[in-house]
């Protein structure tokens, strides 16, 4: 018997406001969001040690939908968990490029990017004008997580501002991953 995957909805920093695809997916489809601690002075530690609670507390196999700072949460909890073997594929989307001087001081403690490949099926779905991640970098990062890379046009950061509403398009690539064997 197979069941369904839990579907863990991953914020970036700051969080997910009430227009944001992610918050909407939790109202429409009851998805669970991996509530952190410290939204606004994320440590790489902490939100990693969350998202190994909810992946344990799930009682079958999880989904992740994760969005900017999530995505990089995603590589770095994937490279030291060893219940990866839980998570039946990712959706990551608009990666910040953590990497770059201004993110990196903003968000400190999050460089270097893990960039191992991850271990189940994903999806990193990213805009060309993106102003946190340059498109040859979130393919470049599509490329080291193993990850197929949907290039979504222009839509800025994909996320509230980015005017995606209910964003139908990232749910059936969603539920695309949850078909995949990997």
């Amino acid at each position: 018997m197979t069941t369904t995957p839990r579907i863990l909805l991953l914020p970036g920093w700051q969080n997910s406001g009430p227009g944001h695809w992610q918050t909407r997916w939790e109202s429409l489809y009851a998805d669970r969001r991996v509530e952190q601690h410290e939204w606004m002075r994320p440590l790489r530690g902490d939100w990693s040690a969350r998202l190994e609670d909810e992946v344990l507390a799930a009682p079958g196999q999880v989904l992740f939908a994760a969005h900017s700072l999530g995505c990089i949460l995603v590589a770095a909890w994937a490279a030291h968990s060893r219940n990866t073997h839980k998570v039946r594929g990712a959706l990551l989307v608009a990666p910040g490029d953590l990497e770059r001087d201004d993110l990196r001081q903003l968000i400190p403690g999050w460089a270097p990017i893990v960039r191992q490949a991850l271990p189940f099926p994903t999806v990193l779905v990213a805009a060309n004008d993106d102003p946190y991640c340059a498109a040859a970098r979130s393919r470049q990062l599509a490329a080291d997580w193993g990850a197929r890379f949907v290039d979504n046009g222009r839509g800025g950061h994909l996320n509230a501002e980015s005017g995606l509403g209910d964003w139908p398009e990232g749910r059936k690539l969603l539920n695309e991953i949850s078909k995949d064997k990997h």
